[in-house]
C-alpha cells in the first residue's frame, strides 16, 4: 500500500547547502527521500508510489505527470511555476503549491547592494587596489572614478509589489525619490507613469516585475536611449526583460552610467551571453543568487511544511493549480 505521506524532493540541494534546518518538513511528511539533483531519465522512476513531489527547477510535464498515478500534491521550492503543466495537474487532480514572498528582504537588500556599487564604481576602485594603483598614487587617495551619490536622485521602479515596495523604502532611507512605471498588460494608474514619461526622469531603474508576454524585452535599444546620460539599470527580477544586445551598446557607448544584472535570459548561461564579454564597461552581473539568504531559504522550507500541511488538513495554501 502507498504510503500517502511519502514524498520526494528532486532537486534538494537547489535550496539547502547544507545549513538548512528541514526537520519540520520531515515531520510533516513523515517519509521524505531527498535528492540532490535528478536527470530528465530519472524523474518518472523516482516519482513512482510517491504521492508529494517537491521540485525547485526540475520539470514535471505532461507525461511525468500522466506516468505517475499516485502523484497529488507538488510543493514547489519557489514561487515562478513555469517548469510545471499546471493545464496536466488539473486534469490529473493534482494540487501546485508554491512560496511566496520569502526572499523580499534578500533580493531588495540585493538590488540595493548593487546599485551602490555602480554609485561608487566599487569594482573599478576594487581592481585598481589589486592592480597596485593606490600603492602607487601621488596622494593619500586614489578618485579615478567618478562617484555618485543617490541622495537627491530618483529612482523609477517596475513593480510595486511586496519586492518594489521594499525596495522603495530602502532607497527613500538614502534620500532618494521614487517613482512608479506602469508595467503593460495590467490596468492603467494615476500614480504609475507610462515607460516613455518614466524613462527620462530617472537616474537608475529597477524591476521587481514577473516576465511575461507584455514584460519580454520590455527595455530594448529605444527606452535605453530615453534615460539620462549616466543612468544606473540594475535587474533582479527576470533576464527576458531587458534586450541583452542594446544593453551592452548602451554601456559600451557610454551613455549608461552602469548596470548590475542577477539575472540573464538563459541560466545557467552555458552557451555564452553578449553580457559575458569581458570588455563591457561598468557592468556587475551576479549568478541570480539576490534571493539566497539562509533566512531566505528557511523561509522556504517553511512555507512547503505550511503548503503539505494546509493539503493534508484539507485546505489551500498558496495554491497555484
Amino acid at each position: 500500500m502507498t504510503n500517502t505521506r511519502r514524498a520526494v524532493f528532486l532537486d534538494h540541494t537547489s535550496l539547502d547547502l547544507g545549513d538548512l534546518n528541514l526537520s519540520p518538513l520531515r515531520e510533516c511528511l513523515g517519509d521524505l527521500h531527498l535528492y540532490a539533483d535528478t536527470t530528465p531519465e530519472n524523474v518518472i522512476e523516482r516519482l513512482q508510489g510517491t504521492t508529494v513531489a517537491i521540485s525547485n527547477k526540475i520539470l514535471l510535464d505532461a507525461d511525468t505527470l500522466a506516468a505517475c498515478p499516485q502523484l497529488k500534491l507538488i510543493l514547489v521550492a519557489a514561487t515562478g511555476t513555469n517548469n510545471i503543466d499546471l493545464e496536466a495537474a488539473r486534469t490529473h487532480g493534482i494540487v501546485v503549491a508554491n512560496c511566496q514572498g520569502y526572499g523580499t528582504p534578500s533580493v531588495a537588500q540585493h538590488t540595493l547592494m548593487l546599485l551602490l556599487a555602480l554609485a561608487t564604481r566599487l569594482p573599478d576602485y576594487q581592481k585598481a587596489v589589486s592592480a597596485g594603483q593606490w600603492q602607487t598614487a601621488k596622494q593619500f587617495c586614489l578618485l579615478d572614478f567618478p562617484i555618485v551619490e543617490l541622495e537627491g536622485k530618483t529612482l523609477g521602479l517596475l513593480g510595486h509589489g511586496e519586492l518594489g515596495s521594499a525596495v522603495a523604502k530602502l532607497a527613500e532611507a538614502f534620500g532618494m525619490r521614487v517613482l512608479l512605471g506602469q508595467i503593460p498588460g495590467r490596468p492603467a494608474r494615476a500614480d504609475r507613469l507610462p515607460l516613455d514619461e518614466l524613462l527620462p526622469q530617472v537616474d537608475a531603474l529597477t524591476f521587481h516585475c514577473p516576465l511575461n508576454e507584455h514584460t519580454r524585452n520590455l527595455i530594448g535599444a529605444r527606452e535605453l536611449a530615453l534615460l539620462k546620460p549616466g543612468a544606473f539599470v540594475v535587474n533582479t527580477a527576470r533576464g527576458g526583460m531587458i534586450d541583452e544586445q542594446a544593453l551592452v551598446d548602451a554601456l559600451r557607448s557610454g551613455h549608461l552610467g552602469g548596470a548590475a544584472t542577477d539575472v540573464l535570459s538563459v541560466e545557467p548561461p552555458r552557451d555564452g551571453n553578449p553580457l559575458l564579454a569581458a570588455d563591457i564597461p561598468r557592468l556587475i552581473i551576479t549568478p541570480h543568487s539576490a534571493w539566497g539568504s539562509r533566512e531566505a531559504r528557511q523561509r522556504i522550507v517553511g512555507q512547503l511544511t505550511e503548503n503539505a500541511h494546509a493539503f493534508f488538513n484539507g485546505t489551500a495554501l498558496r495554491v497555484v493549480s
